[in-house]
């Protein structure tokens, strides 16, 4: 992974190239002041500091006296608000200057750190990349402060990114659970791996979705604790589907392209779990990864099954292709036997979810108002934008069966998100607050600090309305 913390120094006066950033409302004044040679320069290159462009200036006025002013150019940036920087400010300088330090004029780093750092991670496992010259090394003093803050975030982004990026050959159940082990490892944190047909019994519904798959990638229900006893309980849960064909109910070829993807928010909850270990959050954690493949093959689940489920309810499968919500079912259901504080689970849950928000917002569902509001304003702080959609009780008749106590999918194609959450509620705790994100984990067309692949959402802002929430 990318050496983020390289990628920052506290500024004691060492020799750095200067970024004067503009926006477009101070753009003609700052070009006023400029000598002829920069002005005839930026009307040749078309700058006119429109957001997310830069601009290589020569140096002017010879050789600086000051040692610190590195004097072979000076850059100049254009920013959506010069006086508010956020998360994606800088991300086209990162990753766009050549190798060196750098220093802004007249502006403070804050807020914008993190886009400096994961514009400069590439994800480079299968294909040798054109070489950088080096990094680009931005020098602060005011926000040193919030330097481990922006590394942390930053490799965790890199960490779902990379999870979601990689081929489901080489990200299976057992893969998944080779990262949680190591993670446990690493912060002193215990991990119990229920897997196969040890399933059955007690997470009946993973063990059905996943049986498919067992002779090449077994399932398995992996479940990571950290934490003091007497600070409060936490539960993240993310869907681990390392790759889903649809089972019988099979996807078309189009169909199954990114389903790599479908152990995004097991990539989002893994994440979080390591964020909230790194910083030593006073919280206790339940991290529970139900990883599965939905596959096929002769003792698949099949359209008209009744599963149980750890709950005690029966659901009668309608679709094979609406498998995350039911490991997220039996795996909510044990989130909740711990009486935690709150639970957050994230999964790849719906297309409906996609036509309705977009690839770059994800849905969120919470009843609870408190819980939902500080999410929505942490995702605005860290420009890491969330949507409430409601658990609207009026279409719980969609997952009525005649047969068992709900279906898996409802039928008809109407509020195909609410409907899946609406599935959700009836395995999380009706006392305890529950947050579900239905993202999509990825980016399909790239921009500045975000290329197209694996992508985190709803991951910074949920990390943030932690830290509020328990004191950080």
């Amino acid at each position: 992974m990318t050496d983020f913390k390289a990628l920052i120094e506290a500024d004691t006066g060492q020799s750095a190239r200067n970024i004067q950033l503009l926006d477009v409302g101070n753009f003609e004044t700052w070009l006023k002041g400029q000598p002829e040679n920069i002005r005839a320069l930026v009307t040749a290159n078309q700058f006119s500091g429109k957001a997310d462009s830069f601009l290589l200036l020569p140096p002017v006025g010879g050789k600086s006296e000051d040692k610190s002013v590195a004097t072979d150019f000076s850059v100049v940036a254009g920013v959506p608000d010069q006086a508010k920087l956020d998360a994606w400010s800088l991300a086209r300088l990162g990753s766009g200057l050549p190798e060196g330090n750098y220093r802004l004029q007249d502006v403070s780093a804050k807020g914008a750190l993190f886009g400096w750092l994961i514009s400069q991670h590439e994800f480079d496992r299968y294909k040798e990349l054109p070489d950088r010259q080096g990094p680009s090394v931005l020098l602060v003093n005011d926000a040193i402060g919030q330097r481990d803050e922006a590394v942390r975030q930053a490799e965790a982004t890199a960490m779902v990114r990379d999870l979601v990026n990689t081929p489901a050959a080489d990200m299976g159940p057992d893969r998944l659970e080779d990262i949680v082990d190591k993670l446990a490892g690493e912060h002193g944190a215990e991990l119990k791996v229920t897997r196969g047909d040890t399933l059955e019994e007690h997470f009946p519904m993973i063990h059905g979705v996943g049986k498919a798959a067992m002779r090449a990638h077994a399932p398995r229900l992996l479940e990571l604790k950290w934490g003091r006893a007497d600070h409060p309980k936490i539960a993240i849960v993310g869907k681990g589907v390392t790759f889903d064909s649809g089972g019988l109910s099979m996807k078309s070829p189009a169909g199954m392209m990114l389903m790599k993807k479908d152990m995004g928010g097991a990539a989002h909850a893994i994440a979080l779990a390591r964020m909230v270990m790194e910083a030593r959050l006073p919280v206790q954690l339940h991290l529970l990864v139900p990883a599965v493949e939905n596959a096929i093959d002769g003792n698949a689940l099949r359209p008209g099954d009744i599963l149980h489920s750890r709950k005690g309810l029966t659901v009668e499968i309608t679709n094979t292709d609406a498998e995350g919500r039911l490991v997220l079912g039996d795996a909510l259901t044990l989130a909740g036997e711990q009486e935690p504080e709150l639970i957050i689970d994230f999964a790849t849950l719906t297309g409906a979810a996609r036509v309705a928000l977009g690839p770059d917002l994800p849905a969120m569902f919470c009843d609870d108002r408190a819980m939902a509001d500080g999410l929505l304003q942490a995702g605005e702080e860290e420009s890491d934008p969330l949507w409430q959609m409601p658990l609207w009780s009026g279409y719980d008749a969609m997952l009525s069966s005649n047969i068992a106590d709900c279906v898996n999918s409802a039928s008809g194609g109407f509020a195909g998100c609410i409907t899946a959450a609406l599935f959700l509620k009836k395995f999380a705790p009706e006392s305890v607050p529950w947050a579900h994100f239905d993202t999509f984990a990825w980016r399909p067309a790239a921009k500045p600090g975000r290329p197209q692949g694996g992508e985190a959402l709803g991951l910074r802002a949920s990390w943030r309305y932690l830290q509020g929430r328990y004191g950080q």
